[in-house]
């Protein structure tokens, strides 16, 4: 084990917790700051009742602590909109999410790195010059775009369900839930994943045509090594370690682009459930549902520097 990995992982580990942290603290601000009045009506002493029965009458500094020890319960109050307790709606809703978030990134790994190593590897010819085309359409084009485009393709040929959750009867069984799930998630899948997969796309395609570059790759080939074995042997480890450097900024902005795909394409996830806490000024459960998504944004983002470290050990001790 490399020696620095450990002190590594520990600095990752707070900066991790400090970014929930600041999140939390900037929604529960938000709460103090500018208090839901219109969920409770316009009387004064149902709208001071309410106030007093949430905390939001008492000083920043115990509503702050009141927070803190909630949340260390994975408590986050109760919704105004659904009067139901927050986190059993994020439970809900968090794994709706988190399944288009690993399909949409699955999908964009998939494609994006692939592409990557021939437009990397190539200077010309057809193929690589389209790739390269697809990539610069797919990059003009945010979740919001597409998410349109391909409910505008759905709505036209009926190929696919445009938008929407699978509704299965309850003893279907576990064959025809999935099968169900796997139709309706199709489109947000492409919408979320495919803009995605451009970006990885060119981050890949620099970093394999700088590994190509460094003169260990041109000694193998002046040996003979055929072109094929130096790329997707020794030149795509090296490029792995920049891609993976910024697949934590590659996660957030897939959370971030869950929340347009979600609303436009009707997926139940975190996403359409903050869409819903907003239009009803529910802040306690736009906290929760910012704080949720800090919590996934930080492990992305942790677990992304680790790897980036077993794949290249030189990170931890620049870092």
């Amino acid at each position: 084990m490399h020696p620095g990995l450990f002190p590594f992982v520990l600095r990752r580990a707070g900066a991790a917790l400090m970014l929930v942290l600041v999140v939390s603290s900037s929604v529960l601000v938000l709460a103090h700051v500018a208090p839901p009045a219109d969920a409770f009506g316009t009387d004064p002493r149902v709208l001071a009742a309410e106030r007093h029965r949430l905390g939001l009458d008492r000083p920043l500094p115990q509503q702050y602590a009141a927070w803190l020890a909630r949340a260390v319960r994975l408590d986050l109050g109760e919704s105004l909109h659904f009067h139901r307790p927050v986190s059993g709606l994020i439970r809900e809703r968090a794994g709706r999410t988190l399944l288009l978030g690993l399909s949409a990134l699955a999908l964009a790994t998939a494609l994006g790195v692939p592409a990557g190593i021939l437009t990397g590897s190539r200077r010309g010819g057809a193929l690589a010059g389209a790739t390269r085309g697809t990539s610069v359409v797919l990059l003009s084009a945010p979740p919001l775009i597409m998410s349109l485009v391909v409910l505008l393709i759905a709505a036209r040929t009926g190929w696919l369900p445009a938008g929407g959750v699978p509704d299965t009867a309850a003893g279907a069984g576990w064959g025809a839930a999935l099968a169900a799930t796997a139709r309706y998630l199709i489109l947000p899948t492409l919408a979320l994943g495919l803009p995605v997969a451009a970006t990885i796309e060119r981050l890949q395609s620099a970093s394999i045509r700088a590994a190509l570059d460094e003169p260990c790759m041109a000694a193998a080939r002046a040996r003979g090594v055929p072109l094929q074995r130096i790329v997707w042997r020794h030149a795509l480890r090296l490029s792995l370690g920049p891609v993976l450097a910024v697949y934590g900024i590659i996660i957030g902005s897939v959370l971030s682009g869950s929340f347009a795909v979600e609303v436009v394409l009707s997926w139940s996830g975190l996403g359409q459930l903050m869409y819903q806490a907003l239009q009803a000024r529910d802040l306690y459960l736009a906290a929760g549902c910012a704080a949720a998504g800090a919590v996934c944004l930080a492990l992305g983002i942790f677990i992304t520097d680790v790897a980036a470290v077993l794949v290249d050990p030189r990170i931890a001790g620049a870092s």
